[in-house]
């Protein structure tokens, strides 16, 4: 389903009043933002190769997978 037909959709719901405050915030909407907002996606941005160089140090120690001392009396 489209915006356009959930929309016309929903107004058929809505009681007179808050057609009418609809009206006026669409009203709103178009003066205020109908020129900031276009259909034009800003073009994502590239991914950058070797940003985490050195991030991650390898071999792992030997003790990697021991418990850690934080946690010893979780364990027990």
């Amino acid at each position: 389903m489209t915006v356009d037909a959930e929309i016309l959709q929903t107004l058929v719901k809505m009681p007179e009043p808050l057609k009418k405050e609809l009206l006026h915030y669409a009203k709103y909407l178009i003066e205020n933002y109908s020129e900031t907002v276009s259909d034009v996606k800003p073009p994502q941005k590239k991914r950058r190769s070797g940003i985490l160089k050195g991030t991650f140090v390898l071999p792992l120690p030997d003790d990697f997978d021991e418990p850690l001392e934080d946690m010893k009396e979780y364990m027990e």
